[in-house]
């Protein structure tokens, strides 16, 4: 592996341990040429993942805009952040063990919804307000409402394409 410090080629593996509950392998590293230590982590990839926005583009699938976007939807929540890890490979096997290399980005953004809704419903519903695009306050009391009745009824709600939306 490359040194990103002095682009050197020569680099040695000082320790290797599992990461994300095996998921990955943390190691340190250092470089041969100019002494510095640097971590790598390496992730097992079953398939090249290709997701298609609404638009039609194609685009190659990342691990780290999805991870993003679970710790952005978890912030100041009560998760910590190896348990947001084990949430994002569950994510990224459950994608890459669909079968199909083109997935659409509304069926990421479903599986994240349905995800994070059992995890914290502060959280999907900050999800939800981005993915279904909420433009007023009357979109989250609709999607609120959803989920008191939810509770209440001790049932999920289906989760359609469409946010549920407060009569206008």
């Amino acid at each position: 592996m490359r040194c990103p410090f002095c682009g050197h080629e020569d680099t040695q593996v000082k320790d290797s341990r599992p990461h994300e509950d095996g998921a990955a392998i943390r190691r340190r590293r250092i470089c041969a040429s100019c002494g510095q230590r640097f971590t790598t982590i390496e992730r097992i990839q079953l398939r090249d993942l290709i997701v298609v926005k609404a638009d039609g583009r194609r685009v190659p699938f990342e691990r780290d805009k999805l991870a993003r976007s679970v710790r952005i939807a978890l912030r100041k929540r009560p998760v910590d952040e190896e348990r947001i890890e084990r949430i994002v490979n569950g994510l990224v096997r459950h994608l890459e063990a669909a079968g199909e290399p083109d997935i659409p980005s509304a069926d990421i953004g479903r599986r994240v919804m349905e995800t994070l809704r059992e995890i914290d419903s502060v959280a999907y519903i900050r999800f939800a307000s981005v993915h279904w695009d909420f433009r007023e306050t009357k979109d989250f009391a609709a999607i609120l409402e959803t989920i008191s009745t939810s509770v209440a009824a001790d049932t999920a709600p289906k989760d359609g394409d469409q946010a549920p939306v407060a009569d206008k």
